[in-house]
This record gives structure tokens, sequence and C-alpha cells, in this order.
């Protein structure tokens, strides 16, 4: 709140910084800010010898910090709070809840674009008098500076053609010749265009007519005046000079950036700056889809449902058409003059449905994720926050921007794991943290999916959540058929072509031939995930990480999927020398090209990490192959989620098995959720699609209920196994992963961690310390402590101070120097 008194007070303010570590920092407000100040401003403070920050206020008081002198805030950002009350309470919520740092949410919370940087700059002491003898590399740097105001700190090595120059610097220093200060920028600057337009003194025939005669012998000014009026008829609309037009059309139409500038000296026409959007303003709308009578009971079910229960969960199986419902509601409460936030798992993935969301409520709506830079991220905060952009659909990062009225959230695809931030800390669940938001806005969630996660339908099935189920597809198509393909039987008859069963190939074929589009799904990118020499067994593993190293035939090399490590391949066994190095398994790569060569005559492309790396190259592949200038299509994840296309009849899965026995208690249900996903690509208009699934066991259980598209035999199945050995949705867990780079104090440090818990958090189950599946990543070895606390306790918040109190007690432990603890509340 503003503080009210008057500048004779001093007052003081708590202020989060990004910086790690547990606690606010207080600080001096100066008298002429006192009536200025308020909670959730952001201000520039200074932080250690030379750094400068940008923080939030959060509290502010007259109360003085009793370890240290407060030094002053040093400047007031803006006028208007960036954190409202609201965001404030949700932050620190974040925190408590996920046990991260305040300065470590304030980071995943902040863009980068609206915190400020500093800039060293030098310039030459006033009071230096040259006399004394200077090194030849000083003497340029002194009568550089002896011309200039000031120079960046940068620019020296570039003037003396050195890379160190830390001595140079410290010896200028010392003879007082030079001085270095900070510059403070914010870091967000708008996007100008400079405009031309006439002087409005020549907007009449007789002016006009007089500066063309003036012209008469200076064609290319002429050319300049013409080309304005061809553009502009200012003389029939006058009204139309006063936003003139873009510089730049004028230059691109052919007119002389000279001739611009000379008549513009001559004062014939001027320049200005105006600040524009950086996104394109889509302003060729379109109404939204008619519902069906189906959907529109479902729409009134979720209303009804609301008047009862906050939450509801939406259970649609694939395409059904859940996103008409969703725009029957967005439209319902953009019309109550509130904001809604439709969250999704990757925006990359879903640009079928941004476009499709523009078209219809144009520019209402704005994007969110993390492929923006800086600058529009930042615009995209500040069309929340003045009401430019009502509507948001973005990533998990988008819970933080400025809403202050918020009335709705969707959660498309709820189950994802990609919800879930995994580093670096705060790890969130976007999903759980959306329900604390819409709590804190006494406004809605509705939670989207065919595959609903288990604690959710089991949330709706208690009847904590509001639930409504949509069993037909949109319009009249029906689901694909679903066939297993036994790869064990097929191997021994021989007939497999380069990991491809005779079964799926043939439907490929015959897909093809009927101008059909194909997608195959393999959740493995790369060539080949490891390789082994054929003499020795030697296999190339990463130096940095407890992993194989993958195979990329594009590039030839070798790298990790952990930290990022590439090496070339090698030619011969680093072991024994041999040449026989063989390739085991295969990647989207191996299936790309097994594909290219076995149908020469169709175009085959792949879509995975490492081929949608440019900001664009998703949606070019999207466009191809929408437009069918793809025949099939290979890919991870990346083709299950959110993608229609109206050709493709054919699915084939590969590598289930691998899916289904990965060392996880959720990858049964992650198996099913993805099968399905990558299952609803096929045939989503009048003709029944077909998936083919590639299996070692295909009389497993769970294969059964997916060939029958049967969410809730799986889910009995599931929620028994999950009771049984007390797993969620029955039990809260709490993951600490202990790391270090050496391999016994990590094993120590985790074991004298699990006997503090033990005495503790008596009533809890603490399990002792396991070396997970990857042992050791980016040079730190890791042990893993599980933590189960019973779901109805109403101590959750004592458990997690007492387990963060053990934890400080191992950190503080001078034999386990440079141990981490990293903090996981309900890992996925």
């Amino acid at each position: 709140m503003l503080f009210d008194g008057d500048e004779r007070v001093t007052l003081f303010v708590d202020i989060i910084l990004p910086v790690p570590v547990p606690k606010l920092f207080t600080y001096r407000v100066p008298n002429e800010f006192n009536k200025l100040i308020t909670e959730g401003q952001r201000v520039i403070v200074p932080f250690g010898q030379r750094n400068v920050l940008t923080g939030v206020i959060k509290h502010i008081h007259q109360n003085p910090p009793k370890e240290y002198e407060a030094r002053y805030v040093l400047d007031i950002l803006e006028a208007t709070p960036a954190f409202n009350s609201i965001m404030l309470k949700f932050l620190d919520w974040i925190g408590a809840y996920y046990m991260a740092n305040p300065g470590d949410v304030l980071n995943v919370a902040m863009p980068s674009g609206l915190k400020v940087s500093s800039e060293s700059l030098v310039q030459l002491n006033p009071v230096y008098a040259k006399d004394e003898l200077l090194a030849s590399d000083e003497e340029i740097v002194i009568d550089y500076l002896a011309a200039h105001e000031h120079i960046p700190f940068q620019e020296i090595p570039h003037l003396v053609g050195k890379k160190n120059i830390s001595k140079l610097v410290k010896s200028l220093l010392e003879k007082e010749a030079i001085l270095m200060f900070d510059k403070i920028k914010e870091r967000f600057s708008p996007k100008t265009i400079t405009y031309v337009r006439l002087n409005p003194g020549l907007l009449t025939e007789n002016e006009l007519q007089s500066v063309f005669e003036r012209l008469s012998k200076k064609s290319k000014q002429e050319e300049v005046l013409l080309s304005y009026l061809r553009h502009l008829p200012v003389l029939e609309n006058p009204s139309l000079n006063e936003k003139g037009i873009k510089k730049e059309a004028l230059i691109l139409s052919g007119c002389s950036p000279s001739s611009i500038k000379t008549l513009e000296s001559n004062n014939i026409i001027e320049s200005y700056q105006r600040i524009e959007s950086r996104f394109e303003q889509n302003l060729n709308t379109e109404e939204a889809h008619p519902l069906s009578g189906e959907q529109k009971e479902i729409v009134d079910q979720l209303l009804a449902s609301f008047e009862q229960k906050p939450i509801a969960l939406l259970h649609g199986i694939t395409g059904s058409g859940k996103t008409e419902i969703y725009i029957e509601l967005i439209q319902q409460v953009l019309n109550n003059g509130q904001q809604v936030l439709f969250l999704v798992p990757e925006i990359a993935l879903t640009t079928q449905l941004v476009v499709r969301l523009k078209k219809i409520l144009g520019d209402l709506v704005g994007v969110y994720h993390s492929r923006f830079s800086d600058n529009e991220r930042v615009e995209v905060w500040q069309g929340v926050q003045t009401g430019k952009y009502p509507f948001v659909i973005g990533v998990r990062s988008s819970l933080f921007l400025p809403f202050n009225n918020l009335g709705l959230i969707i959660i498309d695809e709820e189950h994802e794991p990609s919800y879930k931030q995994m580093d670096p800390s705060p790890r969130y669940h976007a999903r759980d943290a959306a329900l604390m938001l819409a709590s804190l806005h006494h406004s809605r969630v509705l939670l989207g999916s065919a595959t609903p996660s288990i604690e959710s339908y089991y949330h709706a099935q208690q009847g904590k959540y509001g639930f409504v189920e949509l069993n037909k597809r949109y319009g009249d198509a029906i689901l694909p058929k679903i066939e297993i393909a036994d790869i064990a039987h097929e191997k021994k008859k021989k007939t497999i072509k380069g990991h491809i069963t005779s079964q799926l190939f043939e439907a490929i074929g015959s897909a093809l031939s009927k101008d059909k589009q194909v997608i195959i799904f393999q959740n493995r990118r790369g060539y080949a995930p490891y390789l082994s020499c054929g003499v020795c067994g030697w296999t190339p593993h990463c130096p940095n990480c407890d992993v194989s190293l993958t195979y990329h035939m594009y590039k030839n090399e070798l790298r990790c999927h952990y930290c990022g490590y590439a090496e070339a391949m090698p030619p011969t066994c680093e072991a024994c020398g041999s040449t026989e190095i063989n390739t085991i398994n295969y990647g989207t790569e191996q299936l790309e090209e097994s594909l290219k060569l076995l149908l020469p005559e169709n175009k085959v492309a792949r879509m995975d990490q490492d081929t949608t790396k440019g900001k664009h190259t998703f949606e070019k592949l999207i466009d191809d192959f929408s437009n069918k200038r793809i025949d099939l299509l290979v890919g991870t994840q990346m083709v299950a989620k959110g993608l229609d296309f109206d050709h493709v009849s054919l699915v084939g899965i590969f590598d289930i098995d691998r899916m289904i026995h990965f060392p996880d208690f959720r990858s049964t249900e992650r198996t099913f959720q993805l099968a399905t996903q990558v299952a609803g690509r096929a045939g989503r208009r009048e003709e029944q699609g077909l998936v083919i699934i590639q299996s070692y066991n295909p009389e497993l259980p769970l294969l059964r209920h997916i060939i029958k598209h049967d969410y809730k035999a799986f889910y009995e199945e599931e929620i028994e196994e999950r009771q049984k050995f007390y797993y969620p949705p029955f039990v809260r867990l709490i993951k600490l992963t202990i790391r270090h780079k050496e391999a016994r104090l990590a094993f120590d440090a985790a074991y004298q961690l699990t006997d503090l818990l033990k005495k503790h958090i008596t009533n809890e189950k603490v399990y002792r310390p396991i070396q997970p599946v990857i042992g050791k990543i980016r040079n730190k070895y890791l042990q893993d402590i599980l933590i189960k606390v019973d779901r109805n306790t109403v101590h959750l918040n004592q458990v997690k101070l007492e387990i963060w109190k053990c934890a400080q007690h191992v950190l503080a432990s001078k034999e386990l120097k440079g141990v981490q603890i990293i903090f996981n509340v309900d890992p996925v």
C-alpha cells in the first residue's frame, strides 16, 4: 500500500532480490520517496561492492535492521507497482509450498527485460595532470578518453589490441588517471518506428505547387514528394498527414534516403518516432464454429458445475471438440469484463490452436512463452497490466503475469509433465499452482484432457472437482482402430524391414497409395541411443554424466542429452582399436533414414528437438505437413500434442515396451497417455484411422486398455496399484536430491540427512537414499531421498520446516563442504 507519512519520517523497505538466499533485504528509503513508494514496485538498490539489482518491495515499515546499517534505495522504476497484492501473495505461496528462496521465485516471476542492467564506463579523471611516464597502451587509452566523455569498459581491449587488460586498468586507477562508474539502464526498450509526414503548413494546393516549383530540377527529391502523395492523398483528406507513412516504406518504393534527409533539413517533410507493438496486429477475425448439441450441453454442465465448485475436469476424448467449448467459455468471461489465462504445455506444439484463437478473438490475445525475446515478453507483461491483452495463451510462466481481474484459467492437456518446472528452483507444477492463483482471484479453473492425470481424475471421482465427460468425437468422426504388431513373431519370420514390421509397412504403403499421410512416433531422438564395439563391447560414455553418448548421424557426432557434451564419432574403438563399431537400437534419425530408403518416391521428414531449434522451424514443418508437402512425418512426442491434420489416416508407434518398463511409478500412466494422444492424430474426419503399435508383449493388460480406448478400466487398475503401494494421490511426495562432485561425500551426506529426517519427522515415511537411474550429471554424483507425507496431514508446513532444518544442518557440516541439496515437492 502507498505510505502517506510525511517526508520527515524515516522509512525502511523489505525487498525481494533475485539472489538465491532464504531471506529479504532491508533498505532505507530516501525521504523524497516517502509519498511515492508502495508495495510491489520495482526499485534499484545497491548490492555488494559494485553491483546494482532490481528488487521488488514486499513490506514498508519503520524498523531499521539490527545486524547491519541499511543502504539507500537508489531509484523507483514505476509509479504503478509491477506486482499487485495478489501476485505478492502468490509468490509467497510458491516459495513456501515448493521450498524455494524468495529470490529464486522472483527470478522466475519477473522477466529479464524488467530487470535493470549496469554497464561499466570509464572516463578521464578531470584532475589528472599528465606529468608522469605512461606505457604505450596507457597513452592510447588516455588520448582516446581525452576526446570522448566516457567509453564502455569492454571497448578498451579493442583499443589496445589485447584481451587481458586488468593490469592496464589497475595501473591507470593507481595513477588516478581514470575514473570508473556504472551506468544503470533498463533492459526493456519499446520498438520505435520512424514515420515521415508533410510539413503541416504545406497542406494546401498552392503551397504544394510552390514546393514542386522549387524542386523542379531536383528529380530525386521531387520523386519522394510524389511517392508520399501517391501513398497518402493528403489534399483530399488532410487528417491522413497526421500519422504519415513509414520512412522504410518510402525507401522500399525506390526513394533515396539522402533525398528524404534533404527534404527534412529543408523543412518540407518531418520525421518522428512512433512506439509500435512487436506483434503483428490481427484484424481478420472470424466467427467461432457453432457448437453441436452435445457441446452446448457440456457448456451448460460446466457452468452449473462452476456454481458449486471452482474447479472442473473436462474429460473429452481426442477429437471431441474441447477447443470449441473452451472458446465459448472464454468469450463469456471476456464479455463479463474479466481476464482469461489459457495454459498449454509447450507453445510451439500448439501453433494451430494459437492461430485459431487469434482469428476468433483478434487483438485481445496475448501469447507468452520462452522463445520470445526479453523485449517481447515485457510487451506482453505490460499489455496484461494495462488491459490490452485480457486473454493470454501461454506456458507455465504465464502464471506470473500481472493479472488483476482473472475470471477463468483453462489448463489444456492438464496431465502433461512439462507443466512441472525441473530446473532451476522453484520446481513448481503450473497446474497445481494455477489452482492457488485462481483461489486468490476467486476465479474458476477448467482442467481439460483426453487422458487426465490419475490425481485429477481421482479428485473428480471423490467430488473435490466438478466432472464433465465428452465421449463423442466432433462431427461424424470415429475413434481410430488400434492394432498390435508382434515384433517377436515377425523377427522369427524375418519379415521386419529396418525396425518396421511387415504389418506396419504394408499399412504405410496402403495409406500412401490412397494419397493419405502417415505419422510415425518414436520417443527417442538421435540416430542410435549408443554405440558398442563388436569385438570388446566398449561403449562411449559422457565424461560428465553417468550415461552413454547418443549417436547423431547428421552431424556425425556423439552427444550427451543431459549436459550437452559432444565429441566427434570415433573411427576406431578407443579400448581395442577395432573398426567394428555398431549402433545399438534406434532413434528418430535412423527411422527417418530407413523410411527414406524404403520409400524413395515419398517425402519423409522428421520432427524432434534437433530439427526444430530455430524460431520458426516448427511452424514450417507443420505448414508443410498440413499442405501435404510431406507424406510421412517421423517424430518424438512433439507429434502427439495438439496437432490436427485432415489427411492423416495412419499412425505407427515404436518402442512402447521401453516406455512401459521405465523405472518410475508413473510409467504405465505416461505410456497410456502418450499412446492415446498419438493415436488421436489418426482419422479425425469422416474416415476411421488406423494405429499400429509395435510391441514384444502384445498381451500386456495396458495395451488392451489402449486398444479399447478404455480410460476408466485403465484408471481402476492403476488407482488400485497406487493405493496398494502408497503413492499419489494417496500421499504427497517430497524428493531430496543430494549432489556433490565426489561420490563418497554425496553418499555420506545422503545417509546423514536420512538419519536426521527419521528422527525429526517420525510420522512420515522416509526411505533410504538410492542412486537415481542416471547417477552422475554434469560432474555431480547424485543420491535421492524420497519422503511420503500423508495427504490428509494438517501439519504439511511443519513437516517441510523440519526437512529444511535437517538439510541446513547437513549443509553446515565442514566435512560435507560443497554438498548441494535440491528440494522437489510433488515430483513428476
